[in-house]
């Protein structure tokens, strides 16, 4: 189930919401005028239809001829009084010569001793035009006002946050390696200034705090070379001495293959500072085809596995050609470290991007996480955890996009090269 709920823009968020609103109001107001006007139009035909009345018993009690117009009014003599109705009746009216739609309203009244039953009618369609008429034109004007509200809103909105949306773009470009400090667009809104102060605030902390946690790094590999070089010359005048029995000549050997492994992880650290710091600076044409093909050959004395370079084309990259040396090596190594005993291992270069190819028995858990500092699939593992996080710090500095997939049972870490 895929638990991420579906983004959407802030202005068209309150766009949506604006619209939202407004048709449901324009609609409850409609019904509600609706109802409203025809109650009005009602009470004034019933109005109509007792003045008609009032008057044709005033001309019975005044002895007048008796008035019928059919089917407007009809009066005849009944031999009992009956019950009053006021409905909307469907009869035939001759004028038209159709069917058409009235109001009636039948009462009962005695006269001069006579019972009289007098019905009285008018015509509904003309009140349903005029009902009809009212609500076109309210919705025509509501919906002129919504529109011009709709987009005077979303103007002023986007006025509104002008300042925040120029700020997310700062902050997506602040970079914590940047020597240039974040700068905001200044608002005359109290929460946005008061925002920018607190961004300010925090991204400064976290470039110092980013600066002295490189400052220590350096410190720390830098310190840590002597006294390394010293305990692994010590170690070595142990190991090559006499007198050691079995147990201490093992000892001392895995005590030595721990400092080995604690200088490689001091290089890398010293290296990735170095990067960081953007002290590779010499940049020069390096050709990745030779640089490849010597550094296979070099890993081939070292280890027994089968290294194939597939290239038809000269590669040739404009970067520091040691960090060109680090990329090939690093990759080369995490194939041989990561590969399948007994198995070749593949590097196609082609001018766009450089893939190496090792196999392997299952996918990379979490491919998201491989180019990240000490990250490891295996607490068995021997790697530092720093080769490939090198190789990315290499990328970004160049502008390379690094990629991880598995396909056929085989990894594939491809390079895309962007100044090929």
């Amino acid at each position: 189930m895929n638990n991420k709920a579906k983004k959407i823009g802030l202005l068209r968020k309150t766009s949506k919401t604006f619209l939202s609103i407004s048709l449901v109001l324009m609609l409850f107001s409609t019904i509600v005028l609706y109802f409203y006007v025809r109650t009005l139009l009602q009470g004034e035909i019933e109005e109509e239809l007792r003045s008609t009345e009032a008057r044709i018993e005033s001309s019975i009690s005044n002895n007048n001829p008796v008035y019928q117009l059919p089917p407007m009014v009809e009066v005849t003599t009944v031999p009992k009084i009956g019950k009053e109705h006021l409905k909307d009746t469907l009869i035939f009216d001759p004028s038209q010569n159709e069917m058409e739609d009235f109001r009636e309203l039948i009462t009962y009244s005695k006269i001069n001793n006579q019972n009289y039953r007098i019905t009285v009618r008018t015509l509904i369609v003309e009140s349903e035009d005029i009902l009809i008429a009212v609500i076109i034109s309210y919705l025509i004007v509501l919906l002129s006002i919504f529109i011009f509200l709709f987009y005077f809103n979303k103007s002023r909105t986007q006025k509104l946050w002008n300042p925040f949306f120029k700020n997310l773009e700062q902050m997506k470009l602040f970079s914590l390696s940047s020597e240039t400090p974040i700068s905001l667009l200044e608002s005359d809104i109290l929460e946005f200034s008061e925002l920018n102060t607190e961004i300010t605030t925090l991204t400064e902390k976290v470039r110092s705090d980013y600066k002295n946690l490189k400052q220590f790094t350096e410190n720390v590999s830098h310190e840590l070379q002597t006294p390394l070089a010293i305990i692994q010359a010590k170690i070595d005048t142990l190991i090559n001495g006499e007198g050691l029995n079995d147990l201490q000549f093992e000892q001392l050997s895995s005590i030595q293959n721990d400092i080995q492994r604690l200088k490689q992880l001091n290089k890398r650290l010293a290296l990735l500072s170095k990067i960081e710091n953007d002290q590779f600076q010499n940049l020069s044409a390096c050709n990745l085809n030779g640089i490849l093909e010597y550094r296979i050959e070099n890993l081939s004395d070292l280890y027994a596995i089968d290294i194939r370079l597939k290239s038809e084309n000269e590669v040739t990259l404009t970067m520091d050609a040691y960090l060109a040396e680090v990329l090939c090596d690093n990759l080369l190594s995490n194939a041989i470290k990561h590969s399948s005993p007994n198995t070749p291992i593949t590097v196609i270069l082609d001018k766009n991007s450089l893939t190496v190819i090792n196999s392997g028995t299952k996918a990379v858990l979490k491919p998201e996480l491989l180019f990240q500092r000490f990250y490891k699939e295996s607490d068995h593992t021997k790697s530092t955890g720093l080769g490939l996080a090198i190789v990315k710090k290499i990328c970004d500095l160049y502008g390379f996009h690094p990629s991880y997939y598995f396909q056929n049972n085989e990894h594939h870490f491809k390079i895309k090269l962007k100044n090929a």
